[in-house]
Order: structure tokens, then sequence, then C-alpha cells
């Protein structure tokens, strides 16, 4: 038999494309084998001559400058070292009416409702409006400043506001000399993180800086810097993924608080930190913002130093330029799990500074490592552990510090790089809350928010023209 008479005998498929091609095929008795194939950055014509670039003729510069990044990040050991009020390590709080946000920077009029409300909340924390009425129009005059608190070293959950009267955590990174700050995380209820204007909200903001803020301080100072990252590490082996879910990692905190509050009392705040599922989130982010400004400054480097949203915009910047936003629309936290009696127009959409844990290697990275949180995108262990895996195909490196059992103790993914998300089309996903769109009663839910692709492409885009010019 010759070659062409066996080849017209028996025909085999590789599908690389349309899936129904192949289904034509098969109902042909045919055997098909699908190829996952679609075209670089959904064919765009720019980003592909970007990436081009990238991969080619800059790829061992920015394969240098990514490795770099990576190292510097995961040589870092930040610690919370001190409890500070705002305004004494935040010069924009230092004078005048200013007011910080998560998120990037953003104009009044285009705040979204939970943060407007929680922006109103903080003027009536600090006394400088009587009635939510005249706050708020105070904000939109722009008698109330507002900044972008990652331009200062600052995150925030959520609504990320933070006033000169909050305390703050102070968190460093002795070998870079980073150093970032965080506000406490409020816990469950009508609270300020949670984008509310409630007097309880304004409550607690009381009970921070007259009570649990000076309390902290004594007792870091007493026990000595909390190491963060050790005690992440060590939630990553208890269920914890350090974003959705850290009640593990906030038990170990108690934990080694426990003399400290045996011996100085705190009835009212030890109680708040057992009920607080959420306490430890704050120290997280600042741990991993600490890690991140470790990491920024590298020229060439397509590596993901932020990811934040403000409930409006995302914005996203590269270690390679710091500083430098590409925004989008914020997008909706579109795998979630809503409570009883809400639907999916109640949804507000994502918001906060906390997408920082992601960039570190912990959050959606790790979401394997936690498969109580799957519940929230309908799924099981196996589903958590694929979504790690896929989170795999957009890093550039791989954690020395976090791993998790359930997938044979392997590394997080660390080092989201700008190139893969533009040529792969897969987005980072945020472990994160759900906010009600504009009634302000706080968390309606929880779920996975898939961040927009365009950030990420006009970052490549940006990288490869700064080292075109470079280059020439």
């Amino acid at each position: 038999m010759s070659l062409d008479q066996a080849v017209l005998q028996k025909v085999e498929v590789v599908n690389i494309g349309l899936l129904a091609f192949g289904d034509a095929i098969r109902d042909q008795d045919t055997p098909v084998v699908d190829v996952d194939w679609r075209p670089p950055a959904s064919g765009d014509p720019e980003a592909v001559r970007a990436l081009e670039r990238l991969w080619g003729a800059h790829g061992a510069t920015v394969a240098r400058a990514n490795a770099q990044v990576v190292e510097r990040m995961e040589a870092t050991s930040p610690k919370a070292v001190g409890i500070a009020t705002a305004r004494d390590v935040l010069p924009v709080l230092a004078e005048g009416r200013t007011l910080i946000h998560s998120g990037p920077p953003i104009e009044p009029h285009r705040l979204a409702d939970p943060q407007r409300r929680a922006l109103v909340a903080a003027c009536l924390f600090e006394g400088w409006a009587d009635d939510r009425d005249r706050a708020r129009a105070m904000i939109e005059e722009g008698v109330i400043g507002l900044a972008s608190g990652n331009e200062h070293n600052h995150v925030g959950a959520m609504t990320g506001v933070c006033s000169p009267s909050m305390p703050v955590w102070v968190v460093e990174d002795e070998n870079s000399g980073a150093r970032a700050y965080s506000t406490f995380n409020e816990g469950s209820g009508k609270t300020l993180w949670f984008g509310t204007d409630a007097d309880e909200a304004i409550e607690r903001l009381r009970f921070f800086r007259d009570d649990l803020g000076p309390l902290m301080g004594k007792l870091i100072d007493r026990q000595g810097p909390i190491e963060i990252f050790k005690l992440a590490a060590q939630g990553l082996h208890q269920g914890d993924e350090l974003h959705m879910r850290s009640q593990a990692t906030g038990n170990l905190l108690i934990r080694d608080l426990l003399p400290g509050f045996a011996a100085l009392g705190g009835e009212q705040a030890a109680r708040f930190l057992s009920t607080n599922w959420h306490f430890f989130l704050s120290l997280t982010m600042g741990a991993s913002k600490c890690t991140l400004l470790a990491g920024s400054g590298v020229p060439g480097a397509s590596v993901v130093s932020l990811i934040s949203r403000n409930g409006t915009d995302v914005g996203v910047q590269l270690s390679s330029m710091p500083g430098r936003w590409f925004t989008a629309d914020s997008p909706p936290v579109s795998d979630a799990l809503l409570r009883e009696g809400y639907e999916e127009a109640d949804k507000a959409k994502d918001i906060g500074d906390s997408a920082v844990i992601e960039c570190v290697g912990l959050g959606g990275m790790a979401v394997g490592a936690a498969p109580a949180v799957a519940a929230f995108f309908g799924g099981d262990a196996a589903d958590a552990i694929a979504r790690t895996e896929r989170m795999r195909e957009i890093c550039t490196g791989r954690s020395t510090r976090f791993t998790i059992p359930s997938m044979d103790s392997a590394p997080t993914p660390v080092g989201i790089d700008s190139r893969l998300v533009c040529e792969l089309g897969i987005a980072p996903q945020i472990t994160t809350g759900v906010l009600h769109v504009s009634d302000g009663v706080g968390q309606i839910g929880a779920g996975v928010a898939h961040q927009p692709i365009e950030p990420f492409q006009a970052a490549a885009i940006a990288l490869a023209a700064e080292l075109d010019g470079a280059a020439a």
C-alpha cells in the first residue's frame, strides 16, 4: 500500500482554533485532538508588535530585570515595627484637610458610592463637618482634598480611606529600607472599609484611636516586631490564602500577642481581635506593599508592582515605571456568592488596595491552599487548585517562602508578568469582598474579581516604547 493510499484510509486531525471545527470532525467518527490556541494579545497589532520586541530584541534585558525584581521581593522580611498616628508618618495628611483612599487618583464627581460614604464618615470622625450632607458637599467642592494612598506608601482594604487621626501599622523591611503603612481592619458590620457612613462606623474609629491603637503599640514595644510573612506562611498550611480568608493566621497572631495581653490587659481590644476574622488582612497588605516597594525601580522589568481599584477605575503599575498608572474601568466581582436577598444588580464594582497581596504570591495566586474559599466561586478544592495553576501561566517566578501543602508543597506563583497577561489574555484573579453599590449596607458577599486585560496591555506597550527609546 502506498503512502497516499494509507493517508486516504486513515485520517486523524489536530484542530487549532474553534472547538466547533473539531466537533464537526468527531461527528464523522474521526479522532481529533483540540489545541487551545488563540492569537497573542487577541490579535491587537500594536500589542503584538510590542510583545515581539519585549520577547525578542529586549527579551534578555526584560528577563534580567524581572529576575532582579523577584529576587528583591523574595529577599524582604517585612515586619510591623510599631503603630503611628497617620498624620505623623504621612505628610499628605499633616497639613490642611486631606483624606486618602484606595485605588488610583480620582475626581470627587467620579467617586463610587461606597468610597464616598467612607470619606463622609472620615470627615465626621475628624470633626470637619457637623452632618453628612455638609461633609459630602465639602468633598464634592474640593474643600476636602483627596489623595491615592498608594502614592504615599499607604494601603487600605476596600474603600481604603485613612484620615489624619487614625492609627496605622508601620511596616518596615530592614534589608531594603522600604516602609509602608496600612490602616487597622475594622471587621464586620457597618464599617468604613465596607463603605458605610453609619454612626457605628465612626464609633469604631474612635475605639481604634483611643483604645486599640495605643494598646497595639504597647504590645509591639513589649513583644517585639511582628514577622508578618512568617505567620502568613504558616497560615497557608492551615487553610488561609491570606486575602479573603486569614482566620488561621489571625489566630497565630493572637497566640503570639497573648503574653502581652496578660501583662497589659485590654479586654475590649482582645475581644475585638478574637472576633475579627480579617484583622490580619491589614498586616498582609502592609507587608505586601513593603515588598513591592523593595522590588520597584528596576529598569526594563515587566513585573507588575501594583494592582489597585477605587470602585470606579482599576490602576496597574510596573516595577520599571513606579508612579505611572495604567487604568481601565474597575471590573465586577464576577464569581461571587451573595448573601440571601441580594442580586447581581446590587453589586458594587471591585474596590480596594488589597490586590497588592496577589502581587506577592498570596490571595488569588494561593487560592489552592484554601478549599473553603472555593465555595464563593461555586467550586471545590480541585477548582481552587486549578485556579492557582492557571495563575502560574502569567507569573515569572515562584515563591521561596509560600508553599501549598495540598499541591505537594508547590510554591505559589509570584511576579505577575504584564507580557504574559497581554499575550495569553489571562487576567489576574483577586479574591475579595462585594459591597452594595448604593445603599451603604456594607458587604453583601465575596468572590473573585478578574481584572481587565487593557491596563496590562497598555503597560506592556509603554515598556516596549521605553526600551526602544533607551536602545536608540
